[in-house]
């Protein structure tokens, strides 16, 4: 065998050749000479004749090597499923009417040194799939285009906000854990030997940005939040935040209409998509309406933030929601509503107004005293997006976490500590603004028909393997 090449030069990938060829007549012959590359991922000999299938990143297209015009044509017969080669030869068709690629010149790249896995079932252990990306992604195509479709959706969404606001980058080390309610990883830097937190979310970073004089910025980045895993959590996952100058929530509404219905449109000519064995119209407007208006339809009890504690534990002992001592009504009406009615809602839909207790970066609802004007999009029982009217006034902001503080005290280890630099930016003022987050894995998931994080993250967080 030949020695392994340091380069190769293709000229053509298959769906090239399927798109400029794919026409011909049967037993056709074209006098056209393409240089392919690829994994081998089917063989069969017939005496003189070997039949193979070059997978690359266009697709499959079938190799036809007649012994007599094939190079050691015994080598390329003994070659092993997962092989990756190069192959030069004419386009041609066969009289039974597969387009091939007739080889006359052909050089192995890089051996495959492990079996593939069978070659019409895959990989059917779904832990083996993740921790085997590299093997998933050759046997299970439909996979593949899972990740294709997850790169053209975050390109479609970049360019779409590039033309209304424009991408900056802030850090993944913070100093303190904030903008968002999660428990975080932390890290330690041994020039500086001080702790870092690795961030939950860059919320309160763009915001500082806005106060900058920045009006409309995003980012699309990784956030790190050390909680459970489930099919709709990883601990590392992708996140698009933005914020608006002048705006407030119902501005927010309006933007996550148009991007998600512009993405179905670019994606798959409807806004109708099927998720599962349903349909979703994600057509705009979508229905706007309260946290506690929900309950009442989903859990057939009207609550509200004047009731006494005792009588909403009661109401969460009766659904079955754990509450801790530190909760206050807001986090116990956030609580019922998550265990009784957000699974519920196919929407989509924008659940709106949701307590103050439990929105520490909210804007006071203007006419809502106790809540905020804060929403989260929810399709498929799952949330999408949460958006705020962001809160400008740094002393309420102060108070807020403050009492975020009392109750990280009080054993919520989620809860938000006093960020003092934040403090100090609002404090040279911050513009009435509305922010808005969108989990790009979710949006993902939904766009492509997939149920669980894991088909749409590469490299999903796994326990050790054990070697």
């Amino acid at each position: 065998m030949r020695p392994i090449p340091y380069t190769f030069r293709p000229t053509a990938t298959s769906a090239q050749v399927r798109h400029e060829h794919g026409s011909i007549e049967d037993g056709a012959e074209t006098g056209a000479e393409v240089t392919i590359a690829g994994r081998l991922m089917l063989r069969r000999v017939q005496g003189k004749l070997a039949f193979g299938t070059l997978q690359d990143s266009g697709g499959r297209i079938q190799l036809f090597a007649p012994a007599k015009v094939t190079p050691e044509f015994t080598d390329f017969c003994e070659l092993n499923l997962g092989d990756w080669i190069g192959v030069t030869g004419e386009v041609m068709k066969t009289r039974k009417g597969e387009l091939s690629v007739k080889v006359q010149q052909w050089e192995l790249l890089a051996p495959a040194r492990r079996p593939f896995p069978d070659k019409w079932h895959g990989i059917s252990d779904p832990d083996l799939r993740y921790r085997q990306r590299y093997v998933d992604l050759w046997v299970t195509p439909e996979a593949r285009e899972v990740f294709i479709q997850r790169s053209r959706i975050v390109s479609l969404i970049r360019r779409w906000l590039e033309d209304r606001s424009f991408e900056v980058e802030t850090p993944i080390f913070h100093p303190i854990p904030g903008g968002a309610l999660a428990r975080p990883f932390t890290t330690h830097h041994n020039a500086l030997d001080t702790e870092l937190f690795l961030r939950i979310a860059p919320e309160l970073y763009l915001k500082r940005l806005t106060a900058g004089g920045l009006e409309r910025v995003f980012e699309i980045g990784r956030v790190f939040r050390n909680e459970g895993m489930s099919t709709r959590h990883n601990p590392e996952f992708t996140m698009l935040e933005l914020y608006q100058a002048y705006a407030d929530y119902s501005d927010m509404m309006e933007l996550v209409e148009q991007l998600v219905s512009h993405l179905a449109m670019e994606l798959h000519g409807t806004t109708t998509l099927a998720y599962g064995d349903r349909s979703i119209d994600l057509a705009a407007p979508w229905r706007r309406v309260t946290m506690l208006e929900l309950i009442a339809e989903h859990a057939g009890v009207e609550l509200d933030l004047e009731m006494p504690l005792k009588e909403l534990r009661a109401h969460a002992e009766r659904f079955g929601v754990p509450v801790k001592s530190s909760y206050g009504p807001g986090k116990i009406i956030l609580e019922i509503y998550e265990k009784t009615t957000e699974a519920e809602l196919w929407g989509p839909v924008f659940v709106t107004d949701y307590p103050k207790e439990v929105s520490p970066l909210s804007r006071d609802h203007r006419s809502k005293p106790g809540f905020t004007e804060r929403f989260e999009g929810i399709v498929a029982g799952r949330e999408l997006c949460n958006a705020f009217s962001e809160l400008i006034d740094p002393a309420e902001q102060r108070a807020r976490m403050e009492d975020q503080v009392a109750q990280r005290e009080a054993g919520d280890d989620e809860a938000m500590v006093v960020d003092e630099d934040y403090l100090r930016a609002m404090e040279y003022g911050l513009p009435p603004t509305g922010g808005l987050g969108i989990g790009i894995d979710r949006l993902v998931m939904l766009l492509t028909d997939v149920h669980t994080i894991r088909d749409v993250v590469l490299f999903p967080t796994l326990r050790p393997e054990q070697f």
